[in-house]
């Protein structure tokens, strides 16, 4: 259920004999029987619920379970909307690129970095370009020139075998 865990021993669930009990104001009550915890709650109308079972004794408190679990779903929800996941896009480029095709290329880039996601560039170097790697940097240099206005280098252009490889990342909003 929504990657949290709200599974806590409640009512006739706990099999301790005896408990440590915080009642529904958050006062300690003392260690009392099971027995006499679970009348406690029952007398209030709401449950006993074990929030630390591997305390000695364990600890139980008096609560609205149903209300409780609620609380719980709604904060995790919350932090899940507040998230912000960032992909990595990918752009490639070669070492032969005309200035047409690189601005059609470095724009697609600015687009994707003003969305808020990262973006790999890359070169494939093709028979024998690769002896010509500083082209393909010359490439990348003149490729984050026109980039740099709205993201960084998270990562300096580097060489893997017959591909080159660059990280830019958004500058962060101030």
């Amino acid at each position: 259920m929504l990657g949290i865990n709200v599974d806590l021993l409640i009512n006739e669930q706990i099999v301790a004999r005896e408990v440590r009990l915080i009642d529904e104001n958050g006062e300690q009550m003392g260690i009392l029987p099971t027995s006499k915890a679970m009348d406690i709650a029952e007398q209030k109308q709401l449950d006993l619920v074990c929030i630390a079972p591997q305390g000695k004794p364990p600890v139980c408190k008096v609560m609205d379970y149903g209300k409780y679990r609620f609380e719980l779903l709604k904060k995790h929800k919350e932090a899940k909307k507040n998230q912000k996941i960032v992909s990595l896009k990918e752009v490639r480029l070669s070492a032969t690129i005309d200035q047409h095709d690189l601005d059609v290329k470095s724009k697609n880039a600015r687009k994707f970095l003003l969305s808020g996601d990262k973006v790999k560039v890359s070169i494939r170097f093709r028979g024998r370009q690769v002896s010509h790697s500083s082209l393909g940097l010359e490439v990348m240099k003149n490729f984050f020139k026109s980039v740099e206005d709205v993201g960084h280098i998270e990562r300096q252009p580097k060489m893997e075998g017959r591909n080159m490889f660059m990280i830019l990342a958004p500058n962060v909003a101030k």
